[in-house]
């Protein structure tokens, strides 16, 4: 089974997006491309009110991610465990589909006898060891965010690491919102390693809106320009994982 290359938008703010459009209805665009939307949220010594949270939840529940908020210092972990959550979940989607085709409509990994799900699950995890995996990640760079920066680029240095462990292959881009002189500005064009962000990070400014709808609709069209210059991928891979979702 080649369930192609999981997709996926890992988005850290620490709070609600005030500019452009509805970033729940922008993640649902997401999906419908085969684009799980991940969110975390990040608090330091502040807290995230309750409209943040609705909306950091909102939006992984309409893109079928995983959405987390943490303390800085537990960032790391989080956007790893956040990372590897979702790309489970897809996979059992798309193995469930298969499924579903073998056993007829009503069948999915839950309704097999434990022995057969415990077998399952191994298929699972092993295909979340080779399959191929892009992620673009989108930094909030509004005013609250200037000293938490430094932690999150430590950890996304630690989360291509994770990833890079696998035998499958890792793209990752990496947009942050606002830009200098437009909602959304990329920092970091597609490559299997982070390293560079070392040297990007700590000239990055901070500042102004929260423009994260524009951020998600942004990264949406990356993908798909990615997906257009991609000939390596066959249609019908591409096809057959954005229809599980």
């Amino acid at each position: 089974m080649n369930p192609g290359t999981i997709k996926q938008i890992l988005l850290i703010t620490d709070g609600c997006s005030n500019q452009g459009e509805d970033p729940i209805a922008m993640a649902a665009l997401a999906k419908e491309q085969g684009i799980t939307v991940n969110v975390i949220g990040v608090m330091e010594h502040d807290t995230i009110d309750e409209k943040g949270m609705k909306e950091i939840e909102g939006i992984a529940m309409s893109g079928s991610g995983v959405s987390q908020v943490v303390y800085a210092q537990k960032l790391s972990q989080t956007v790893q465990m956040v990372t590897r959550k979702a790309m489970t979940q897809t996979l059992q989607g798309v193995v469930n589909k298969e499924l579903r085709q073998i056993l007829g409509d009503s069948k999915s990994v839950e309704d097999l006898p434990p022995e057969q799900r415990g077998e399952v699950m191994e298929v699972v995890d092993e295909l979340g060891e080779t399959v191929n995996l892009d992620v673009l990640i989108l930094v909030d760079t509004s005013a609250s965010m200037k000293n938490k920066l430094p932690t999150v680029k430590e950890a996304l240095l630690d989360l291509s690491l994770s990833l890079n462990a696998r035998s499958g292959n890792n793209q990752f881009g990496v947009f942050v919102f606002p830009g200098k002189k437009k909602d959304v500005e990329k920092l970091l064009d597609w490559t299997p390693q982070l390293e560079s962000l070392t040297s990007i990070f700590p000239k990055l400014t901070t500042g102004g809106i929260t423009p994260t709808g524009p951020a998600i609709r942004e990264a949406c069209a990356y993908f798909k320009k990615k997906r257009s210059l991609r000939s390596l991928l066959s249609r019908d891979d591409e096809q057959y994982f954005e229809e599980s979702m």
